[in-house]
């Protein structure tokens, strides 16, 4: 028996560990997700249709949820049906969130709860009470479908997802402002910088936005739609230097109200964006990006729109 124990004792000190990285081995022991753009080809996302927490919101209360206006509930369904048809047409995999609070109106703006990179997900931690929360329904569908959660935002941080946008696989921005503070991005730059991301470009986003996607929002891999007078010099220095072309949105109205940058790229040069916004959609057709337009002003009435609602799961690489 003596023998035995000795035997043991020495094979398991002669085990040695695996020096393959987390990226090789993903698509095997996780499953095949994958995001370091904002314009690679869309093939997964994930969305929560809204379900009860945004019935009873009335002309009386509206302003209570952070609305602008009362919601039609089936309006809203139906409305955010037709996008998720959309991305189906174009082979995208559509996941729903399991399991989501019924006192989170705004729960249907995925985007703000998690943030994807090559190797998994960072979940948020939402900046307001209101909406504090809808994350634990956000991690426990992740694990459900085998995506990696690589950080989820803790400690005094706060982090929205919309406060950082892929520019390429080495360059993120990251914003700090009312929805996202300091610990919060240095927790989400820790984990990119372990990924492998190089460029970090940081800054702050203004008192007349509370997310990036609000002034910035990439349509193509080197194609960049700002609202100028939003965007930093040192931000848009960094990213002139890079080889970004910035296209200048600068009209205001269909900006903040038509919410016209709220768009999703499902390919490079190909996005889907709310309806009734003719100046943004003639802006970015000259510059050579296909419009698809959908109705979505009922959804807009929660202050968010097509971009707000999708997170995504995965993306084609961009190189």
């Amino acid at each position: 028996m003596s023998k035995t124990i000795n035997q043991v004792i020495v094979q398991g000190e002669r085990w040695f560990p695996a020096e393959t990285t987390f990226s090789d081995e993903m698509n095997h022991l996780w499953g095949d997700w994958y995001c370091d753009s904002e314009v690679g080809k869309l093939q997964a996302v994930l969305m929560h249709r809204p379900g009860k927490e945004i019935e009873g919101i009335t002309a009386e209360n509206f302003s209570e949820f952070r609305f602008r206006a009362p919601i039609n509930p089936e309006r809203a369904r139906a409305q955010q049906d037709v996008l998720a048809e959309i991305y189906r047409g174009h082979g995208v995999k559509v996941y729903y969130i399991d399991g989501q609070r019924t006192d989170r109106p705004n729960a249907m703006f995925m985007r703000d709860l998690m943030f994807m990179t090559p190797e998994g997900a960072i979940v948020c931690r939402p900046a307001i009470p209101s909406r504090r929360g809808e994350e634990k329904a956000v991690a426990r569908t992740l694990a459900s479908l085998g995506v990696p959660i690589i950080k989820t935002i803790n400690g005094n941080g706060y982090f929205e997802g919309a406060s950082a946008m892929w520019i390429n696989r080495e360059t993120v921005v990251i914003g700090t402002g009312s929805r996202t503070n300091e610990s919060g991005a240095q927790q989400v730059e820790a984990e990119l910088r372990n990924i492998g991301v190089k460029n970090i470009v940081r800054t702050q986003i203004p008192y007349g936005s509370i997310h990036l996607d609000g002034y910035m929002n990439m349509v193509d891999t080197k194609k960049l739609v700002i609202f100028p007078w939003h965007v930093t010099y040192d931000c848009a220095k960094q990213l002139i230097d890079l080889g970004i072309e910035l296209i200048e949105l600068t009209d205001i109205q269909e900006l903040k109200l038509g919410m016209s940058m709220n768009f999703v790229a499902l390919e490079p040069g190909k996005v889907v964006m709310p309806s009734n916004n003719p100046e943004t959609k003639q802006l970015l057709e000259s510059h050579d990006v296909e419009v698809i337009e959908i109705e979505i002003d009922e959804i807009m009435n929660g202050w968010g729109a097509v971009h707000c609602m999708t997170a995504f799961l995965k993306r084609a690489p961009c190189h």
